[in-house]
């Protein structure tokens, strides 16, 4: 996917959002190296190794959680239009406002629940390779933290009537050609 030079006002976020992905992008293949060591040592040496299960689970989580806030912050999340498209002025301004704040309400949620999760789990670590769950979990928090920031940004520049993606995206609609 190859993106333009970022906007001025979101050059920190969207380095940031960009760095995470290139990382991202290693944890898939290191993730994708593991499972297959994983395939080879069952089947050629009779063996499992329990620490490249381990850490290809972190890749996974990693790459899921590293991801998110680029996606965000470029509107290419997953999203269903049932309603917003059949409105126009204030009623569309009012309800694409309300999305926007209900994505960093969901922020808000998802990243108090990780804190109180985390004062139980951070007192374990992982059964293979013994690493403190509050570094098994870090991808996800710096993940979820900089979704937060965008989800922010998204907020304010929606308040302000302004377009909330960091790049223009091409749009696909029902019936286009695959």
């Amino acid at each position: 996917m190859q993106h333009d030079s970022p906007p001025t006002e979101v050059g920190f976020l969207y380095r940031a959002c960009r760095l995470f992905e290139v990382i991202a992008m290693v944890l898939l293949g290191v993730m994708t190296f593991l499972v297959l060591l994983q395939i080879a040592g069952r089947d050629l040496f009779g063996s499992g190794w329990p620490w490249a299960d381990e850490l290809a689970r972190y890749s996974g989580l990693g790459l899921v959680y590293l991801t998110i806030p680029l996606l965000l912050m470029d509107d290419r999340h997953v999203k269903v239009d049932l309603l917003s498209s059949r409105f126009t002025g204030k009623a569309a301004y009012v309800l694409h406002v309300f999305n926007e704040a209900l994505i960093v309400l969901f922020f808000g949620l998802f990243f108090w629940g990780g804190w109180v999760f985390m004062q139980k789990a951070s007192k374990f670590s992982t059964p293979a390779l013994g690493m403190p769950n509050w570094l098994f979990y870090l991808p996800a928090a710096i993940g979820m933290l900089l979704f937060g920031l965008v989800a922010l940004r998204r907020l304010l520049r929606a308040l302000k009537g302004a377009p909330v993606a960091a790049q223009p995206v091409a749009v696909v609609t029902e019936g286009a050609a695959s």
